[in-house]
């Protein structure tokens, strides 16, 4: 097991279409984990949501979370993100955002479809500022 380098961990979550595994505290103290697509800019992880959803109003209470990606074929790495978000809903910032992360998972010819249908209102703009990384590359080595 080796520990990645920082350009090394930025590779890692920006290879291919990996998603992201958002744990959020829900009201009621219970954890919640779901997938995200996202992108980076910078040391932040950036990520779209629907306000009214879970974990929308998760991080409107607490903005503290944690995001782990994973490679799940032999030999394993994971990357573990432990931080702080902010939202916005600025309009041209949630465009922009939601093209770059709908051409990462959906091809650049569907970039624009899936950045005006996520980046509406109605939607958050999300930014991990991170805290702690833990990332290990080929655990079973």
């Amino acid at each position: 097991m080796e520990k990645m380098s920082k350009e090394e961990v930025r590779r890692f979550l920006m290879h291919g279409t990996r998603t992201g595994k958002l744990a959020v505290v829900k009201k009621d103290g219970q954890p919640l984990v779901t997938p995200i697509w996202f992108v980076l800019d910078g040391d932040d992880i950036v990520f779209t949501t629907d306000k009214a959803s879970g974990k929308g109003h998760a991080i409107q209470r607490d903005p503290r979370v944690a995001v782990a990606v994973d490679d799940e074929t032999p030999p394993f790495s994971f990357v573990l993100v432990e931080g702080t978000v902010t939202i916005s809903e600025e309009p041209d910032d949630l465009l922009h955002w939601a093209t770059a992360i709908g051409g990462r998972y959906m091809g650049a010819d569907r970039a624009e479809e899936y950045g005006t249908r996520n980046g509406v209102p109605g939607e958050y703009l999300v930014r991990i500022h991170p805290t702690r990384i833990v990332a290990r590359a080929s655990i079973s080595d």
